[in-house]
């Protein structure tokens, strides 16, 4: 079955959700079999119709995210988190690294995951 639209999209992933409800044992050869084929066509239009990208794995690529979804400026974005644009362009663009103050004023300001700020680093 090939995934051609957002409703059938929504059935596949509601169908292998109930097949893997029931438990790795207590699924048939035939049903496993099927949440196979399901989890690859799902994969399919997700990278191919949705193009659903890859989560960002760095502390700048989650600002420039969060830059965008809140619709405002880089130099918006250093006032709020008071620092100087020039500061906050070098870290965004990898020229320099981001220093505690910064990573701080991301988690609080930006409500960022303290977690993922000390895995990035």
């Amino acid at each position: 079955m090939k995934i051609k639209n957002n409703k059938e999209y929504k059935e596949a992933l509601h169908k292998i959700y109930q097949l893997m409800n029931k438990g790795e044992g207590n699924i048939t050869d035939a049903e496993a079999e099927q949440v196979k084929q399901m989890a690859n066509d799902i994969e399919y239009y997700e990278d191919h119709i949705l193009k659903i990208m890859p989560l960002p794995v760095t502390v700048a690529s989650i600002v420039r995210e969060k830059v965008d979804e809140m619709n405002i400026t880089q130099a918006q974005l250093a006032e709020m988190l008071n620092i100087r644009t020039a500061k906050l362009s070098q870290i965004l663009n990898g020229k320099r690294k981001p220093d505690v103050p910064f990573l701080k004023a991301i988690h609080k300001k930006l409500n960022l995951d303290g977690n993922f700020i000390l895995e990035s680093v």
